[in-house]
């Protein structure tokens, strides 16, 4: 395969349109028969329309490429040249299982647990710009990852639920979860507050929740209850372009385990409850405009994360879907902050 090749896209089984992008947009190699070797320097020389590619179109998946392994997909990444955002680093509260510096699990939760729609680390100050993930073995059946074009959505709720998107925009989001003692890989949320906040004592823990503006409270059980500062609701994603860039339907509906509860799970920053039915038409509608990534093995797909959510169908059998976080940035909310 030649560097210069140029980039190879088809259509795809209930791809979707929305103005002039497709979701997700496909590329393919050029060279089927083209060996692994011979796919990095091709990835390298396209990498920035690639990353174009996939803001304007929220994602995009590679397909029939020989991206065999664990180590493939960390060199395919490589090859992007994104900055990593290494998971040890995030604050998110999924347990994950490191594979390599940039490589891990994207989530441990069980196979009955169905995991809903969220921008990736939303409910945090820090989140990754962009995500990766690989398939190296697809399950028997279900499995699929959703995805759901943010902008969107946001389009939608905003004509049939303006007051709603009003009272998101106006006052941004908290988000309140219980991290346990120890990781608790059968919650879709069970990372410990050790591992969370990389702290070995609870004078650690607080000295780095401290410095992000979250309070917090220590539950007799050893658990910690921590509250974020105002996060943003909405994103001012491009110059064009907003997003519904939160977790209000992942955490609204899908927070709950032994020590959480959803309907506490998250509330506007001026402490006023969430819209139900606002929320209800949310998930409604991200449902509609769900896109299910049908699993290959060595698949990979790039999102966008300020564009596009995502989560898990349940499944069964065998599934190994690896995933990576790259590019690190910060958000905070201030009623001013939108224009």
């Amino acid at each position: 395969m030649a560097a210069d090749s140029k980039l190879q896209t088809a259509p795809i089984e209930n791809q979707q349109h929305h103005g002039d992008s497709v979701f997700p947009y496909v590329v393919k190699s050029p060279v089927p028969e083209a060996g692994f070797d011979q796919v990095l320097p091709w990835v390298a020389e396209h990498r920035d329309e690639l990353l174009q590619l996939s803001t304007i179109h929220g994602a995009i998946l590679f397909r029939d490429m020989p991206i065999p392994s664990i180590e493939a997909f960390d060199a395919f990444i490589e090859a992007l040249s994104m900055p990593n955002f290494p998971y040890l680093e995030s604050l998110s509260n999924a347990v994950r299982v490191n594979h390599t510096e940039r490589v891990f699990t994207a989530n441990e939760a069980p196979p009955d647990v169905q995991i809903l729609f969220h921008h990736e680390m939303a409910q945090t100050p820090l989140f990754p710009g962009r995500i990766l993930f690989y398939c190296e073995v697809a399950a028997d059946e279900g499995g699929a990852t959703p995805i759901c074009r943010s902008d969107v959505l946001y389009e939608r709720l905003k004509a049939s639920c303006p007051q709603f998107i009003k009272a998101c925009e106006t006052k941004g989001l908290t988000y309140t979860n219980v991290m346990p003692d120890a990781d608790d890989p059968g919650s879709g949320m069970g990372r410990s507050w050790s591992s969370t906040l990389g702290a070995n004592s609870r004078q650690q823990a607080e000295s780095q929740l401290h410095q992000l503006g979250y309070s917090w409270e220590w539950l007799g059980d050893g658990c910690l209850k921590m509250t974020t500062p105002p996060l943003p609701a909405v994103m001012q994603a491009t110059r064009q372009r907003k997003t519904f860039f939160n977790q209000i339907i992942a955490a609204y509906f899908g927070w709950k385990d032994d020590r959480n509860d959803p309907s506490q799970a998250i509330r506007h920053a001026d402490g006023s409850k969430i819209d139900a039915e606002g929320a209800q038409q949310a998930m409604r509608i991200a449902e509609e405009l769900e896109y299910a990534v049908p699993w290959q093995p060595g698949d990979v797909v790039l999102i966008d994360n300020t564009m596009v959510m995502h989560g898990r169908h349940s499944f069964q059998g065998t599934r190994k879907v690896y995933a990576s976080l790259a590019d690190k940035r910060t958000q905070s909310f201030s009623s001013s902050s939108l224009g």
